[in-house]
């Protein structure tokens, strides 16, 4: 399941940008939040791992793992028409992915297969990613046992040169982004195994095929460094000369022994709470991720009605309205800090207010997407929210 805000908060979030730059002003802050600047959000992160490509399926659409099968869809498939290639029951295949046999599938989707179909001849996909110009001795063994007269049921092995990919049924609640996170992968690696949309999107039930991780693959072995002949390749330092004598030391004499003082004992610090650490203002799942210059803050799922709190201490610097009505709270803390929450409604605060950290400020706007969004900013700049918030 996927969660998306709708286009008319997104605008109304970041319109925000250029009057937040100007906080630092010495004059005040310009708090019109009706500009645009272009932003949207953006859930676009790097790769946590590096992931290998996804093996290349045999010319029925076929990828063949030791413990299971996938069938990867063409441009245009359905999931009939996939089960008719691939000669398997259509009612079969499309309950057990959860769809109907009509579906039509993007290209490079993936279903999963409850039960073995056979592997081709000639070549078939085992699960292993070829090089160009290497001999895939998986395969060669494959052809040999598909020639000869003995048939057997059993999956074909991978073999131990790349691991199994780990196959995930989405449960109720997950997106692609949390998927990707709890696999330390990045989700455009899952995206593009599984064929995704260019939302990410993923249903219920569906099966996805967790990408492999470069680092999992054997390293090749370090070759030995090469060995000399003694006494070739570095030279014999000459010996001292019995004719000449060595120079006369003169031992320097020693010092008086320093006495160290006795070190003051300190009080133990006091810790204080650090103003740059904040609250969470709602609980709930980051649906959408901070990416510098396309997503200035954070989503966090959160129920409509669900109690918007002060991230910190601070003044209520300003509450505005975007052209859309709906409002956006920012709030000044030390330290040049600003926090910013939009898509609320039922207002708490009015500007001006001191407000202290876990204070209410507003609920959570029911709309199309049930989220808050979050921000914060120090001086010019956007910052990433979450280090203040673990």
């Amino acid at each position: 399941m996927t969660i998306f805000a709708s286009s008319k908060p997104v605008r109304a979030f970041l319109c925000g940008t250029a009057l937040i730059t100007l906080s630092a002003c010495a004059d005040g802050l310009d708090l019109d939040f009706r500009g645009t600047t272009g932003n949207k959000f953006d859930t676009t992160t790097a790769a946590i791992n590096a992931t290998q490509n996804r093996p290349i399926p045999d010319e029925r659409g076929v990828i063949t793992y030791p413990n299971y099968q996938v069938a990867v869809a063409n441009r245009g498939d359905t999931v009939a028409s996939i089960a008719a290639r691939i000669g398997v029951d259509a009612t079969d295949i499309a309950r057990y992915n959860g769809l109907a046999e009509d579906t039509q599938l993007r290209k490079d989707e993936v279903l999963a297969l409850r039960n073995p179909v056979s592997t081709l001849p000639g070549g078939a996909q085992t699960g292993i990613p070829t090089t160009p110009g290497s001999v895939d001795i998986t395969a060669l063994a494959q052809n040999a046992i598909n020639s000869s007269p003995v048939t057997t049921s059993a999956l074909p092995s991978a073999g131990a040169a790349t691991p199994e990919p780990i196959r995930h049924q989405v449960a109720r609640g997950e997106t692609a982004f949390t998927i990707a996170r709890l696999y330390n992968i990045s989700v455009r690696s899952l995206a593009d195994w599984n064929g995704l949309d260019k939302d990410f999107s993923v249903r219920e039930g569906q099966f996805l095929l967790i990408p492999v991780a470069q680092d999992q693959t054997a390293s090749a072995p370090t070759p030995l460094a090469a060995t000399t002949n003694p006494g070739v390749g570095s030279p014999t330092p000459t010996p001292p000369s019995a004719v000449k004598p060595l120079p006369a030391e003169t031992p320097v004499a020693a010092a008086a022994p320093i006495v160290a003082p006795v070190a003051p004992v300190l009080a133990k610090p006091t810790k204080t709470a650090s103003a740059s650490r904040m609250g969470y203002p709602v609980t709930g799942a980051i649906i959408r991720e901070y990416s510098k210059g396309k997503n200035d803050g954070i989503g966090i799922a959160a129920s409509a009605g669900t109690p918007v709190k002060a991230a910190a201490s601070g003044t209520v610097a300003a509450i505005t309205e975007n052209t859309d009505n709906l409002p956006i709270i920012v709030v000044k803390h030390p330290d040049n800090l600003l926090t910013v929450y939009a898509n609320v409604d039922g207002l708490k605060v009015k500007k001006g207010d001191t407000v202290s950290r876990g204070q209410q400020l507003a609920a959570v706007r029911a709309g199309s997407s049930d989220f808050l969004h979050f921000e914060v900013r120090k001086g010019f700049d956007s910052v990433d929210p979450l280090p203040y918030l673990q």
